[in-house]
């Protein structure tokens, strides 16, 4: 194999380390290296460099390696055999990564299991060329981008998952609203994944999380998201969860109202909502007291004198008493007032509690 003359990159931009493809060098050989590389002279394991950017002559006076290299002389040079290793120093900020497995964690709010999967992106530059040669490189005849994702995916995806449920737990919100903290994970997981990579030569430039998402059609995640559209339904009416569940037991007490026990179930589902309004109780403890049988009042000891007395005051008419269905229909009706805009709050409040206290 003739001897080479010239020594210059040869490989692609998405190449991080290249070896030149002959080893057959002498003591005059051009070593090119351009400014956003670094080159050395490999051999037995041994490294000489890094070359910085310029055009280098290999040679004896430079390059203590080659002493002991030194063949018999051919026409003015002295043949050796060497790889020639570059290592290209330029950042790379297009590689991507993401979670091939779901994480399980557990919702910080709702406490419920959710599998989690997380994707980005993130940026490298090769610091320390030699110690990258030496850990990752090898004897391959070349290092792409993606080789060096699928090598360093095992130590990124184990402390990315780590970190995520830390940050996630530490920040005590669901993981249904992690998309507001995305910014906050991404500088917490690039802080610690940058001595971790610096045991390869490698820099972290950037990290960016782009989405932490949910399977749809999870059954846990199905029914938090139900769970939650339930909940602000009932706030934009006006409900709590508790007015919602006695609004359900007056509905079946109500129903009964035709039977044999129909007084007793509007009772208990009187009882129940007694937590929307007190007057509800208190108007049913009233009816109740007025359906008792007449007791007469026991007779006086001794005739009193008469004595002139002012008549008795008129009865005075009871307020109109509204059923438990009448009355659940006129909220559910005040409530769609409120939620068209034509009641404000103050006016559906105080229609809320007259109709309560009918």
């Amino acid at each position: 194999m003739a001897v080479i003359d010239l020594v210059k990159w040869d490989g692609t931009p998405n190449i991080v380390a290249w070896k030149y493809p002959s080893t057959e060098l002498s003591t005059w050989t051009q070593l090119i290296v351009s400014e956003s590389q670094e080159a050395f002279l490999v051999r037995g394991g041994v490294y000489d460099g890094p070359f910085g950017a310029g055009r280098h002559t290999l040679s004896t006076e430079n390059l203590p390696l080659l002493r002991s290299l030194i063949g018999i002389p051919f026409g003015g040079k002295s043949p050796f055999s060497a790889e020639v290793w570059y290592v290209n120093r330029v950042t790379n900020l297009d590689v991507k990564w993401g979670t091939a497995d779901a994480i399980p964690l557990q919702d910080p709010k709702y406490g419920i299991m959710i599998p989690v999967r997380a994707f980005g992106q993130y940026g490298i530059r090769i610091v320390d060329s030699k110690r990258f040669l030496l850990k990752l490189v090898g004897t391959l005849p070349g290092f792409d981008v993606d080789t060096l994702s699928s090598y360093l995916k095992g130590v990124l995806i184990t402390r990315i998952k780590t970190e995520i449920a830390t940050c996630i737990a530490r920040a005590g919100i669901s993981i249904l609203e992690v998309a507001t903290q995305l910014d906050t994970l991404s500088a917490s997981l690039k802080a610690a994944l940058i001595p971790e990579l610096a045991e390869y030569g490698v820099a972290l430039a950037q990290f960016n999380i782009h989405s932490i998402n949910v399977p749809e059609n999870d059954e846990a995640v199905i029914t938090l998201r139900k769970a939650l559209a339930k909940r602000a339904e009932m706030g934009i009416i006006g409900f709590t969860y508790q007015q919602e569940r006695s609004f359900n037991v007056m509905e079946t007490a109500a129903g009964n109202e035709g039977t044999a026990g129909g007084v007793m179930g509007a009772g208990l589902g009187l009882g129940m909502g007694i937590g929307m309004g007190p007057s509800i109780g208190s108007n049913f403890a009233q009816a109740a007291a007025d359906i008792r049988p007449y007791a007469a009042p026991p007779p006086p000891a001794s005739a009193p004198e008469a004595v002139p007395h002012a008549p008795p005051p008129p009865p005075v008419a009871a307020p109109a008493s509204v059923g438990p269905s009448e009355r659940i229909r006129l909220l559910k009706e005040l409530a769609e007032l409120k939620q068209s805009g034509v009641l404000t709050d103050a006016e559906f409040d105080s229609e809320k509690a007259r109709i309560l206290a009918s």
